[in-house]
């Protein structure tokens, strides 16, 4: 038996980091939505745990014990008692260290497809917590608000959101969280707001913009550009970056501006909201 599962990009709509906690880390407000494209994982029962990655974006990425997909399955073996093995192959077609999730909804799926493959019904929630703040998220792939360090969700009524032209545009640069969160400056500007998600996201901000810019200024330059292109709406640098979205009205302007894209850019993705 062979089953597959989606992974969507995932993107923050608006992220307000609101303090520094004395563990760390940081205590943060996000909006939370998935695109309905992304990387895919394929599984089949095996006696062993394995990992085949292929893709566009595949290269140098390990395939060892310390890729989140293999940390999952264990986790997910561990919890539920499972024996079996599985032949997994995950096609990663988005880029590494980008802001977008790749890594927890790659984990996430994992979570998914395994439990149905090992027909187990344990919660995966508390799993998906453990391996990462942004997993639970991924695991449940709708819009929703988190707080906390992004584990404590709420969902959200997206019905202006669903089928949202969306374009994924990244300039080729990886960008660990580690970095980008140390450089925040420590001012709280305040809450997110309730309610309907695009009006809380277009009146919001993502306070990790200023210092991933810092880092790598040429964010600054894409995010220039995608706000100067006819029809975008919502323009914004997601997660810890350094990919970078734009809603648009119409799916043909979002297919002009892909193309635009793909001519300035290593590397974009037109696609929709879920």
């Amino acid at each position: 038996m062979t089953d597959s599962e989606a992974a969507p990009a995932k993107i923050n709509l608006a992220l307000h980091v609101r303090e520094r906690m004395a563990d760390g880390y940081h205590r943060i407000e996000t909006l939370f939505a998935f695109a309905i494209d992304g990387d895919r994982l394929t599984a089949s029962v095996a006696d062993e745990l394995t990992l085949e990655i292929g893709g566009p974006s595949s290269t140098g990425l390990s395939a060892g014990e310390d890729n989140l997909v293999i940390r999952a399955a264990r986790a997910l073996q561990a919890a539920a008692g499972v024996t079996q093995g599985a032949a997994l192959t995950l096609e990663k077609n988005l880029p590494l260290a980008s802001g977008i999730g790749g890594g927890s909804a790659d984990a996430a799926a994992t979570l998914r497809l395994l439990a149905r493959l090992w027909k187990t019904n344990i919660p995966l929630e508390p799993i998906a917590r453990a391996l990462g703040a942004d997993v639970p998220a991924c695991l449940q792939g709708r819009t929703l608000r988190g707080e906390g360090r992004g584990e404590e969700l709420t969902p959200v009524v997206n019905a202006r959101l669903t089928g949202t032209p969306l374009l994924l545009v990244n300039p080729g640069v990886a960008m660990p969280t580690g970095p980008v969160f140390a450089g925040w400056d420590g001012k709280d500007r305040g809450p997110l707001g309730e309610g309907d998600p695009l009006a809380a996201a277009l009146a919001g901000r993502n306070d990790l913009e200023a210092p991933a810019i810092a880092i790598a200024p040429v964010i600054g330059k894409l995010l220039d550009w995608l706000r100067a292109r006819p029809g975008a709406g919502l323009a914004r640098m997601s997660g810890s970056g350094a990919t970078c979205f734009a809603l648009f009205e119409t799916r043909e302007q979002l297919m002009h501006a892909a193309e635009e894209a793909r001519r300035a850019w290593p590397w974009c993705l037109a696609t929709a909201l879920a």
